[in-house]
């Protein structure tokens, strides 16, 4: 983009806002000329950059810090040329260091971040130097003493001289008090003095330094402290000499890495021009722009596109508004002609799009709604504004003749070109004869064209060739005052008769003008007017329509807020019976606990089980069930199926058919039950269908003692000691236990060092027959006794 063409859409005022974002004095300066891609994989990158700092910063709440980082540019070259730095130079050399080390610490801490990534990865920040240079040098960019053993030395003595030098004064003043003007010590130059008074000088021997400009006060160095001053002055030079040695190491240290210091500069300046990218695109609310390819859909789409230096102005004031238009132009529009009134904001629409196009080559966000889509332009060219020249004897025309010519001249198939009020500025026929076929010329041989006019020949090129392109800026007929939108397809009216009517003009004069023009223009201007009327009453309904989907929106949010709080309602009941039921199954379990306490003390016969059985039978039908729901009927199970017992809260798996008396046995846990089929229901809560005759429900014969399923609690049948055998013998001894049990089996292996309770549950595990085991209950053994559950 040309010079010219910067400045007519104010791209330096907008570069001068990026830059207060800066961090560095260096990006601040760089910002002031954001530099501009030339190809599409530039901007890309550029753009890239500006995501992924926005990510960092906004997503990822870790900003780069550019603390320390300073402009060593002359440092560098300086010391490059042999010069010996300063001790601040050194010093801001050292924390330029330290600020780029963190600034590649945070990138590195996000792999994602990969465009920062490759940026940052030739950095390099010479630990070693900045530690030299921090050893010797302090923030003020004096020498310290630890710099070197003999700039200690010197220092040491500089100060004994020093404290012997004002013993010496300080007893010369007190001897000879009345003859000093003041009681002090002072300095002529580099010599310690005592102000003496004139008339008493030879009471205080020595050498005449200055004279008080009264005379009357003469500053002597007494004779006692001439050695001394010249000593602390060879020292204070042999200091100074150690110290510019000091420096001078660290310089030429400097200048062997020069090349990848300039590098370290060049890419912090880089991040921080990327920093302030994303800090001023976030402040105008921009969204990420996409070059278009080919792909359908339009080939610029600009919505809500806001003017960046307006919004800038805006947010600076609170009362001003800002006016959002809409740049949507199709793949097959080679020419824009945008009419419409003065003052209604056609030339800030060139200057708005020229302004998008340039901030997305310099990877800036643009003030748009997303998505944005432009085309790429290899270069804008503008011609925008007066061209008047006295210097140059050139008229409004001229100018315009003039700038166009270039534009001519420079403009490519890939150019974007903006014309304000092309052909102005000379006979009215003439100029939009030469602007109708200036249009032409451009479609045939430019990208896009965009052009304000007042011409009303040039609305009808649209409807000539499909390659034009209507818009205009709408007028407010009853405010007499532009809105600033801009209406696509739609070209503007004249206005300037129904302003001087509505003005109050010489009614006579503006019928007799009318006449003039003849009844076609009137004519299009009613059905420029009709079309203008059937916008508005479309935009009304659509927004009608969206307040609408506004408020179904705000009702189904209601709707779920309120469904959500019957779910935590519902959620909130489920807990409160759960802890009830759980409540209810822990005094059942406690009853049962006492009956098989009762069991495991009297006889273990098959009979007592039976009895103990019956007990826990008992226990079960004095549980309530917690809810009453109506469950569909039907169910009927089968060997193997899992089923709920609603009286115990429990869930049991069937392990035999079902009698034709309705009965059915279960099994859960230690205990075998046989039930009525009322007692049972599916997981999914269905009831068992009863037999269509069951007779009464009777007791269930006591248990085989010869089956293996009979135990249901530990007796001496299902228990087997294996303390004190070693793992081998204990597995021998498991096998046949097992061989000959269905159901749990208490296994005793004591605690011990733990290697036969290991060895048992490692066998366990490997055995087909056994389904699970768990260690015992505290009262039966707790971690000295497994239990193993035996098909």
């Amino acid at each position: 983009m040309t010079e010219k063409t910067l400045e007519l859409i104010e791209w330096p005022q907008l570069c001068q806002q990026v830059s207060t974002f800066a961090s560095t004095s260096l990006g601040a300066r760089a910002a002031q000329h954001l530099p501009l891609a030339t190809e599409p994989a530039g901007s890309q990158a550029l753009l890239a950059q500006t995501q992924e700092i926005v990510a960092l910063e906004v997503d990822y709440l870790a900003p780069l810090k550019f603390e320390g980082i300073a402009d060593i540019g002359e440092s560098l070259a300086r010391a490059e040329r042999q010069g010996v730095l300063s001790g601040l130079e050194l010093w801001q050399i050292a924390t330029s260091l330290a600020g780029a080390r963190s600034l590649r610490r945070t990138i590195d801490q996000y792999p994602d971040l990969e465009t920062l990534g490759a940026l940052i990865a030739p950095l390099r920040t010479y630990p070693e130097l900045e530690k030299q240079i921090c050893h010797c040098i302090d923030e003020q960019g004096e020498v310290m003493e630890r710099a070197s053993e003999k700039l200690g030395a010197l220092r040491a003595e500089r100060a004994r001289t020093y404290q012997q030098l004002q013993h010496t004064l300080q007893t010369i003043i007190q001897r000879r008090a009345p003859a000093l003007q003041e009681p002090l010590i002072t300095q002529r130059g580099d010599r310690f003095v005592l102000p003496v008074k004139a008339t008493r000088k030879d009471e205080v021997p020595g050498i005449v330094h200055d004279i008080s400009t009264s005379g009357a006060t003469l500053y002597i160095e007494p004779r006692k402290t001439v050695e001394m001053n010249n000593q602390l002055r060879a020292l204070l030079r042999r200091e100074q000499m150690e110290c510019e040695a000091i420096r001078r190491d660290l310089s030429e240290q400097v200048a062997a890495v020069k090349p990848d210091l300039e590098q370290l500069l060049d890419i912090v300046t880089i991040l921080d021009i990327a920093a302030a990218r994303a800090r001023y695109s976030l402040h105008i609310g921009g969204f990420c722009p996409v070059w278009k390819e080919a792909t359908p859909g339009p080939a610029v789409m600009l919505r809500q596109l806001r003017h960046p230096l307006l919004v800038w102005q805006a947010q600076q004031s609170e009362d001003a508004t800002v006016v959002p238009i809409d740049l949507v132009i199709q793949p097959h529009t080679k020419v824009v002609a945008i009419t419409g009134p003065n003052t209604g904001g056609k030339t800030v629409t060139l200057k708005t799009l020229a302004l998008a196009i340039t901030m997305a080559k310099a990877g800036l966000f643009i003030p748009a709604r997303d998505p944005v889509t432009l085309l790429w332009f290899d270069q804008v060219l503008a011609d925008i504004g007066d061209e008047q020249s006295l210097q140059q004897s050139l008229s409004t025309f001229s100018g315009h003749v003039k700038r166009i010519q270039q534009i001519l001249t420079q403009a490519t198939s890939e150019s974007l070109v903006l014309l304000d009020e092309v052909g102005a500025g000379t006979d009215p026929s003439e100029g939009s004869a030469l602007a109708t076929a200036l249009l032409r010329y451009l479609a045939d041989h430019v990208r896009l064209t965009v052009a304000t006019t007042h011409f009303g020949e040039l609305k009808t090129l649209k409807y000539q060739d499909d390659r034009f392109e209507n818009a205009s800026v709408e007028f407010d007929d009853r405010s007499l005052s532009p809105t600033y939108r801009l209406l696509w397809g739609i070209p503007g009216r004249s206005n300037a008769l129904i302003i001087a009517e509505r003005l109050g003009f010489n009614p006579d004069i503006i019928e007799q003008a009318q006449q003039l023009m003849g009844g076609k223009s009137d004519e299009f201007n009613q059905v420029i007017s009709s079309l203008e009327q059937q916008r508005r009453e479309q935009e009304e309904k659509a927004q009608e329509a969206a307040q609408l989907l506004s408020s179904s929106e705000n009702l189904y949010r209601q709707l779920e807020q309120k469904a959500a709080q019957l779910r935590d309602r519902e959620q909130s009941l489920k807990q409160q019976q759960e802890q009830e039921l759980q409540q209810e199954l822990a005094a059942a379990k406690q009853n049962i606990a006492q009956v098989i306490r009762k069991l495991q003390r009297g006889p273990q016969t098959a009979q007592a089980a039976h009895r103990a059985t019956q007990t826990l039978e008992a226990i079960a039908q004095t549980l309530q069930p917690q809810t009453a729901t109506l469950q569909p009927q039907g169910f009927k199970p089968q060997v193997g199926d899992r089923v709920r017992l609603p009286k115990l809260g429990q869930t049991a798996e069937v392990i035999a058919p079902v009698t034709s008396a309705g009965e059915v046995t279960v099994r859960f846990g230690l205990m075998k039950m046989t039930l009525g089929l009322e007692d049972v229901e599916s997981l999914s809560g269905e009831k068992a269908q009863p037999s269509p005759k069951s007779p009464p429900k009777r007791e269930s014969p006591p248990p085989d003692p010869a089956s293996p399923d009979a135990p249901m609690i530990r007796t001496s049948k299902n228990t087997l000691d294996l303390r004190g055998q070693r793992v081998a013998d204990a597995e021998l001894a498991m096998d046949e236990a097992i061989a000959q049990i269905q159901g749990p089996l208490w296994i005793i292996h004591g605690h011990g060092t733990g290697k036969l309770r290991k060895g048992v549950q490692d066998y366990l595990k490997a055995h087909p027959q056994v389904d699970r085991f768990e260690f015992a209950a505290p009262a039966e053994g707790g971690r000295g006794v497994t239990i193993a559950h035996c098909r």
